[in-house]
């Protein structure tokens, strides 16, 4: 079975550590690819670390997942509030999706409060910061654990 996850990020999180670290934190999306590579090594598992600004690309990575990965991490950002294309990619998708946001968006403005990706999600960590995304791969590793061979 394979354990590849990809770790798919949204459209501003290249710019992690510089715009609103009040919000977003200090640590860079360098940072986030390093801890996400840590914990995947501890977990066995082995990611496909992305970024991207544009919907279209992140789709593409979405389909390519469905021939290559085990499961999904997302952080869409903004498309968290916009996209049905999103959704509907990750509609077609067999194994986990886990959610994640940096911030708690249901402390944030009424828009961020609804996620199109939620309602496909097999779970959703906001408000962690960057430990999220080490939250995500680890509840990744137990759903392909447990899941029947």
């Amino acid at each position: 079975m394979s354990r590849i996850v990809y770790v798919l990020n949204g459209p501003n999180l290249n710019l992690l550590g510089k715009r609103q670290p009040e919000i977003y934190g200090r640590e860079t999306l360098a940072d986030v690819e390093a801890a996400c590579r840590a914990a995947a090594k501890e977990l066995g598992l082995t990611i496909e670390f992305r970024q991207s600004n544009r919907e279209y690309e992140l789709i593409e990575w979405i389909h390519e997942a469905r021939e290559r990965a085990a499961a999904i991490v997302i952080n869409p950002a903004a498309y968290t509030h916009t996209s049905v294309a999103i959704l509907d990619a990750l509609s077609a998708f067999d194994g986990p999706i886990i959610e994640v946001h940096l911030s708690n968006i249901h402390k944030r403005e009424p828009f961020r409060h609804r996620s199109f990706v939620s309602g496909v999600a097999s779970g959703v960590l906001a408000g962690f910061g960057v430990q999220g995304y080490g939250l995500a791969l680890q509840r990744v590793a137990r759903l392909l654990a447990d899941k029947p061979a």
